[in-house]
Formats: C-alpha cells, structure tokens, sequence
C-alpha cells in the first residue's frame, strides 16, 4: 500500500504569496501615508465652513457682525468655538474684521443701531497654522 501525499503549501508557494503581498503593500503605502493629514485638511475646511456660515447667520439675525467668536458662543449659535486641527487651539483663530467705514470688504455697512456702539465686526476667519495643504496652498489663506 502506497501512502498518499500529504497535502500543505510548499515553501516555493509561500514565497510567492508573501512576495506578492509585499508588492501590493508597496503600492498602498504611498497613498495611506497621507491620510491623518487629510483628515486633518478635512476637520479644517468643515470648521472654517461652519464658522463662516454661523458669522452670516448671525448678520442675517442681528444686522451687525459679532465682535469676536465667543460672541457666537455666547449668542448660542455655537456650543464652543471650533478647534483648528494645525495649531491644535480654537485661540489661533486669524479674525478679519470689516472695515472702518462699516463695509466689510468693499460692501457699504449696515446702518447704526440706536445708541449701541459696536466696534468693527468679524466678516471672516482663517488659520494660524503656518503650515503648506497638500495641494500647496497655505492653510491661513483658506
């Protein structure tokens, strides 16, 4: 009686396996190691949009610009001022205010509101990191 071969993988057949999945490996790397960043570009651009639209949304609802982001909060049209996810801070925010005439850039303002002195109002936010987005562009000019 002739024993019949055991069946199992040569070790020809695992170096072929093992060296296929390193090339594959090899080609996902490149793209994989980009991605905490772009996560990090993805939290940026979602929070700039949101700070923005709650700055028009208060504009809509006030008729004047909010002093200062912790006036959003205040206000309750935020629960806390978003972080940026570069400088790790929601402090590192870079304010643009209107202009002295009242008109936020080149838009004539909104006009007075009684004896309440408001001094120039937030119309727009950046970033404070110094840092390059992967397309090259700098984050404080997003």
């Amino acid at each position: 009686m002739v024993r019949q071969r055991e069946r199992g993988f040569t070790l020809l057949e695992m170096i072929i396996v093992v060296a296929m999945i390193g090339i594959l490996a090899s080609i996902a790397m490149p793209a994989l190691k980009d991605m905490p960043r772009r996560a990090k570009e993805s939290v940026l651009k979602t929070n700039l949009r949101t700070l923005r639209e709650v700055i028009d949304q208060y504009y809509g609802d006030k008729g004047h610009y909010p002093v200062s982001l912790d006036e959003l909060v205040t206000s309750k049209y935020l629960r806390q001022v978003p972080f940026d996810p570069f400088t790790k801070s929601g402090a590192t925010w870079v304010l643009t205010f209107e202009e002295e005439d009242g008109g936020a850039e080149g838009e004539p303002g909104p006009p007075p509101t009684g004896s309440e002195e408001q001094g120039p109002g937030l119309v727009d936010v950046h970033s404070g990191s110094t840092a390059t987005a992967l397309d090259g562009t700098p984050y404080a000019q997003w």
